[in-house]
């Protein structure tokens, strides 16, 4: 028989202790650990190791969270948890604008961590087994695999982060639905994270950096202004 693979969580944190407690909980619940200590090691760790999930400490020596992340979303859409110690709302809308999947303040309790980095892999997961009634949704030239979780557009594979494809299939699976603010956050964080109206629109525009040829004029995803967003449901509306 072969056994199950345990996911594998890098924790990039400069404070020996703070890592060591955060290794310690989270092997507890089943999951493997492996440590980074400054950004560089982060970043080489991610290539050597490949992780199921990354918490990232924001203040990090030689090179910030910020840099790490973005490095890593350039080859790859591994869930990440942002630690901060700052509460600024700049900085977390930075950080979503960047394609973290949440963060956490410190101080902060271990089972608040952990009980954070189990949510998002459930979502992700959830959004692996998505069954939909209709397997593939298609506008125009995108198209969406609910089975494979995969999305394409013009023929060609477009990577998604796993908020932004449940941000996708939300919108895409009923065109022509205006969705408030507050109903996406829901959809997006299920367990009831705090978290600003604005994180939408930061999720939303990068989205449409991905799949809009023309993002300031977008002809998928439709902002209804003071409400929400609505994905198009006329034929007309994306040119065709």
């Amino acid at each position: 028989m072969t056994a199950t693979k345990l996911p594998l969580i890098l924790l990039a944190e400069d404070d020996l202790k703070t890592s060591n407690l955060l290794a310690v909980y989270l092997e507890r619940e089943g999951y493997q650990t492996i440590a980074a200590y400054d950004g560089q090691q982060a970043i080489d760790q991610h290539r050597r190791r490949n992780p199921d999930f990354v918490v990232l400490d924001v203040m990090l020596p030689h090179k910030d969270g910020w840099e790490v992340c973005r490095e890593i979303r350039q080859h790859s859409e591994v869930p990440v948890l942002f630690l901060t110690a700052r509460d600024d709302e700049s900085d977390r809308l930075l950080g979503l604008g960047l394609g973290a999947d949440d963060y956490v303040l410190k101080p902060f309790s271990p089972r608040e961590v952990v009980a954070r980095i189990k949510g998002i892999l459930r979502r992700t997961r959830a959004v692996n087994v998505y069954d939909a009634a209709s397997d593939v949704l298609t506008h125009g030239a995108l198209v969406l695999d609910t089975t494979k979780r995969r999305v394409s557009l013009d023929g060609e594979s477009v990577e998604l982060t796993p908020i932004e494809y449940t941000l996708l299939l939300t919108l895409m699976s009923t065109p022509g639905r205006v969705f408030q603010r507050d109903e996406i956050i829901t959809r997006l964080y299920p367990r009831g994270e705090s978290v600003v109206d604005r994180v939408v629109d930061v999720h939303v525009g990068k989205l449409r950096q991905k799949i809009e040829a023309d993002p300031a004029d977008p002809k998928y995803i439709i902002t209804v202004r003071g409400t929400g967003y609505r994905f198009a449901d006329r034929r007309s509306e994306l040119g065709s």
